[in-house]
């Protein structure tokens, strides 16, 4: 069976890894989570002190970025990848907010876009892959047969991220959530390289009234049809 690269870009906390995976378990599909290994790099930069408060040393980043190696093993049970930096697991190092509020200048660096492009293109080089992240329907598979646009209100992603951080016991208020949200949608769509930017031939679902699962299938249904096209 014809098996199709299906891209999910959009704003961050709009539940693009959530549905993402929940597609590619039901077509037995590959899962890719660009947003992780963004994460994971910027993680990398914290603990070698190249980012923080009024630092960002770009230089070191870009010199040591041979020294980064990213790969994903699939956790069987809690059901889904987690991210590796070097050998080390650290799928919940990278989910705080602290890593949050510095992902999107890490992902401005051009040269850290292009080792992670080129990574991703290897990992759709033989389809059957559903892919998330800012430029994927753009710039990682611009002839990608799916490609999904993600958008909610910025205080609905708030509250959905702020509720996710209290679950896994972080520390947080909602306004610095919010403000974290609204940061990260002005730097990720006014950045120079690879712009967070709906393809024009994406389409575009708004979820903020929709429940994870009418989410899920009317997603699923999307992919259904492009396989059915390819018939």
């Amino acid at each position: 069976m014809e098996k199709i690269i299906i891209a999910i870009d959009g704003f961050s906390s709009t539940g693009k890894s959530t549905v993402a995976k929940q597609v590619a378990k039901a077509l037995n599909y590959i899962y890719v989570d660009t947003g992780a290994m963004y994460r994971a790099v910027t993680y990398f930069a914290l603990e070698n002190d190249f980012i923080g408060e009024n630092v960002f040393n770009s230089e070191e980043l870009i010199n040591q970025l041979d020294d980064i190696n990213i790969t994903f093993k699939f956790n069987t049970d809690l059901g889904f990848a987690e991210v590796y930096l070097n050998g080390k697991n650290i799928e919940a190092n990278i989910r705080t907010l602290e890593v949050s509020q510095y992902v999107s200048p890490i992902a401005t660096l051009s040269e850290v876009r292009r080792k992670l492009v080129e990574q991703q293109q290897l990992m759709g080089k033989d389809k059957g892959i559903v892919m998330d992240g800012r430029d994927i329907g753009t710039v990682v598979f611009p002839n990608a047969a799916l490609k999904l646009f993600m958008t909610a209100s910025a205080e609905t992603r708030a509250k959905r991220r702020y509720k996710e951080l209290l679950e896994r016991g972080h520390n947080a208020s909602y306004a610095e959530v919010l403000e974290n949200v609204t940061t990260r949608d002005h730097i990720d769509s006014t950045r120079e390289d690879s712009p967070l930017a709906k393809a024009k031939d994406a389409i575009e679902i708004d979820n903020s009234n929709l429940s994870l699962d009418e989410q899920f299938e009317k997603i699923l249904q999307l992919a259904k049809i492009t396989l059915e096209g390819l018939e």
